[in-house]
């Protein structure tokens, strides 16, 4: 007998005594469950299947039959196990789940040889479905010859399932070569299931593997196969490098590298399987150098850092920290959003690594969310650390990186944690030439920290920038004076603001305002403007009239709004009470150029431009200069060019604090119009007017030019209205401007004028909601007004409920007023003690 004859007998004969042990074992021990006795009536019907392999000549010389049979009297030795024991969990499961992985293995016989008689294989064929359809669950035992393992449901694919099972059947290891090879899209989805089951079941060896060239096959099949077939191609694949390293390497080229990378872009099975398999594949440094290059494969595994199926995310997580071995692999992920690997090697890499990492993070472009990402993993500290140590080369890439990441509010707050602030300080005072270059980046990161309020906590900081001004490039004290202003800007920094001014900052600054330089020039000037407004006494000391000139001549000619802006809103800061500086400007010819300035001839239209509102904000700062009571010659000289009419158009738009200074303006002007309109009636005795050109208020002939007149401007109108809005800015302004029409003998023609533009119901919201002070005023003028019975009965009792709020809880500065009111409208007696 030949050797190979006599050596699958014996597996046969020993498959044969593991059954026969299997359905003594159930029959014995007397256990009267229907699943195992079901489960020993299955194993029976394998024994004429062997009798029929045992007999056959094909079988006998077949390797891959051997294998089959192997494979199942593992199975059975598995069920002896299972049988004997008597505290297996879930024994049903068990049993139901070792059903079918028999059945699984009986497939693999199908595929052993094609030239077994179809008789044997159709045999084979059934007991191999009725094992895959075997179902124990609930105590019922369900052998459904026509539905399958993947749960076909339908008539239709439960004879599809039949068809598949046919074409199983039909194929031998050959026939699966060859289909793998040549086969039309049906053909190769029956090879790839019958590769699959031989794979699994180690009926092919390695030698077959390689003689067939299978696995340059499914790669190439896995480029023009559909989705279904590409699945199981992956899945192949990842079995086979999973049982053997030299497969691995047939699959570590480039081009089957690039096949599998296109499958990281499909459907979320075939991800899944695909960065499986290179995760698998990654162990191969090759691999690992190759992966990286091909285009799109690692912006795709970042992308699934964040998918939903977390077995792909974990596995691509695992893979991009394998890949991150190679620096460029490093900034490849960084550049698509992962910077972790990228921090890593700033932290733990060799100098020239750090150097790389620094340097390509600055040429990055980084979203906000990738600079907060970087700050939360630690860039911030390690690049700060790399500056302070580091020799020229680090120091000069980490400074160009912590530029980059200091353009974020939460970075930083970490920048002024991490200390960076006093080396920065420390390097621009150096003069050391190997030094020079880091200066200007050193400067720039002060510019960006500097917006953070918590750089006060130094306020040394300030000062030492200050003193470095005229020690630095134009591109540092452009710098220096970014970083001053947003220091000057902070809420709290009127201390710092205080020392600056104490330290010589207005010397140092006012030369700035002849430099050449724009940028440097506009930024001198916006911090002047911030510093002179706490100190306006010391600005009018140390401003020489050649510095007004100055400012005057940029207010004419600059064609930036930003430094028009400053320029101006530094000369409104200066004390009106300064006469010198008044007839300076005037002779400067500055009062004509703001009032044809854009912004104030426009004012009309609302600006919202924060710039524009500035300059209008200086504009009405400087006319409320131009229109002081006590120098009617200088109120002429602003009425005869227009500054009245721009006030009234400064009512209507920019912002509260501009209507304020327009209106305290008017107001000044106003308090002249009763001597000017009574100079003015006095010449017109002879003459019998008409009633409508005369004045209401004044009773003369009044006019916006001669007297000054606000109801001939047609101003009182839009200031009631703004009494009347939810802005309280404006409101004693206001209410000083309109108490000037009911002073002296105006007080009943300009009650009643006011009455009758609705001022009562205006001065109620202010007692409801302004300040004391125009609280004050504006008791002050309804007490007046409600001296004229007419007035008193009509706003009477829509002013009571508020009166009497007021008088309940009001301090005692309006309580007086308040109760004079009230007795006015007969609910307090004059006595009373409210007086």
């Amino acid at each position: 007998m030949d050797e190979r004859d006599r050596s699958f007998g014996e597996l046969v004969s020993k498959l044969r005594a593991s059954i026969r042990d299997v359905a003594s074992m159930v029959k014995g021990s007397g256990a009267e469950s229907e699943v195992l006795v079901e489960f020993g009536a299955l194993a029976e019907k394998f024994v004429p299947i062997l009798d029929d392999l045992s007999g056959n000549a094909a079988a006998k010389g077949s390797s891959p039959m051997r294998s089959a049979v192997e494979s199942l009297d593992k199975e059975f030795g598995r069920a002896k196990a299972l049988i004997r024991s008597p505290n297996s969990r879930e024994p049903v499961k068990q049993i139901e789940g070792l059903t079918h992985d028999l059945g699984r293995s009986l497939g693999l016989v199908l595929f052993a040889r094609r030239d077994i008689s179809m008789e044997i294989k159709q045999k084979i064929g059934a007991l191999h479905r009725e094992l895959m359809n075997t179902n124990f669950a609930a105590g019922q035992i369900t052998c459904s010859s026509g539905s399958s393992e993947l749960g076909f449901d339908s008539e239709s694919e439960m004879e599809e399932e039949d068809i598949i099972e046919e074409e199983r059947i039909n194929l031998d290891i050959n026939d699966v070569a060859l289909q793998l090879k040549y086969g039309d899209d049906d053909q190769l989805k029956f090879a790839l299931l019958g590769l699959q089951d031989m794979v699994i079941g180690k009926v092919v060896n390695e030698e077959w593997i390689s003689d067939q060239a299978i696995v340059p096959i499914l790669v190439n099949r896995l480029s023009e196969g559909k989705q279904n077939s590409r699945l199981t191609v992956i899945r192949i694949l990842r079995t086979l490098a999973s049982q053997d390293a030299k497969n691995k390497e047939k699959m570590a080229d480039v081009d089957s590298l690039s096949v599998l990378v296109k499958s990281l872009a499909r459907d979320v099975e075939e991800k899944r399987e695909a960065v499986g398999l290179l995760l698998s594949l990654s162990d191969l440094n090759t691999v690992r150098r190759r992966i990286g290059r091909i285009q799109g494969c690692i912006v795709m595994l970042v992308a699934m850092l964040n998918c939903e199926d977390s077995i792909a995310s974990n596995d691509a997580h695992k893979l991009l920290n394998a890949l991150s071995s190679n620096t460029q692999n490093a900034l490849h992920m960084a550049e698509a959003g992962y910077f972790k690997p990228l921090v890593q090697y700033l932290k733990e890499g060799s100098d020239m690594s750090k150097i790389l990492m620094a340097s390509a993070l600055s040429r990055m472009e980084l979203t906000d969310q990738s600079k907060a990402s970087l700050g939360e993993d630690g860039a911030i500290n390690t690049l700060v650390k790399m500056f302070s140590t580091g020799k020229l080369e680090a120091k000069l890439s980490a400074l160009s990186a912590l530029h980059d990441l200091s353009s974020l509010a939460e970075n930083i707050q970490r920048l002024v944690g991490s200390g960076i602030v006093g080396y920065l300080l420390q390097l621009l005072f150096s003069v050391t030439s190997v030094l020079m270059t880091l200066r200007e980046p050193a400067s720039a990161i002060l510019a960006q920290i500097a917006q953070s309020e918590s750089v006060l906590v130094n306020p040394e900081v300030a000062q030492q920038m200050l003193s470095l001004l005229n020690l630095s490039s134009p591109t540092i004290q452009c710098h220096l004076l970014q970083a001053l202003n947003s220091i000057a800007a902070h809420p709290s920094a009127s201390k710092v603001k205080r020392k600056m001014r104490e330290k010589g900052a207005f010397q140092l600054l006012l030369p700035f305002l002849t430099e050449s330089n724009s940028k440097i020039r506009t930024d001198a000037l916006k911090l002047l403007y911030a510093l002179s407004k706490d100190s306006p006494e010391e600005l009018g000391e140390q401003l020489g009239e050649s510095h007004l000139f100055t400012l005057v001549s940029i207010t004419a000619t600059s064609v930036s709004t930003i430094e028009k802006a400053a320029a101006v809103g530094i000369l409104s800061n200066l004390p009106t009470a300064d006469k010198k500086a008044t007839d300076t400007m005037k002779r400067a010819n500055l009062l004509p150029i703001l009032l044809s300035t854009k912004s104030c001839s426009s004012a009309t239209s609302t600006s919202t431009d924060q710039t524009e509102l500035w300059l209008e904000e200086s504009i009405a700062g400087i006319l409320i200069r131009f229109t002081i009571p006590s120098d009617k010659k200088l109120q002429h000289f602003s009425a005869e060019h227009g500054a009245i009419l721009s006030l009234v158009k400064l009512l209507s738009s920019g912002s509260q604090l501009a209507r304020a200074r327009a209106v305290t303006a008017l107001a000044q002007l106003s308090q002249s119009s009763f001597s000017l309109a009574k100079f003015k009636r006095s010449r017109w005795l002879c003459v019998s007017p008409s009633s409508d050109a005369l004045c209401e208020v004044h009773d003369s002939f009044c006019g916006v030019k001669c007297t000054f007149c606000i109801v001939k401007a047609g101003a009182v109108a839009p200031m009631i209205h703004a009494l009347d809005g939810k802005e309280r800015e404006a409101d004693e302004a206001v209410l000083d401007a309109l108490a000037t029409l009911i002073q002296g003998e105006n007080f009943e023609s300009g009650s009643n004028y006011l009455a009758k533009m609705s001022v009562v119901p205006a001065l109620i919201k202010v007692l409801e909601s302004g300040n004391t002070k125009a609280q004050e005023k504006a008791l002050t003028m309804l007490e007046n007004i409600f001296r004229i019975d007419e007035h008193r009965l009509k706003y009477g009792a829509s002013a009571q409920m508020v009166l009497i709020d007021l008088a309940q809880s009001a301090n005692s500065r309006l309580k007086s007023t308040v109760a004079r009111i009230l007795a006015q409208l007969e609910l307090l007696q004059i006595q009373s003690s409210y007086f």
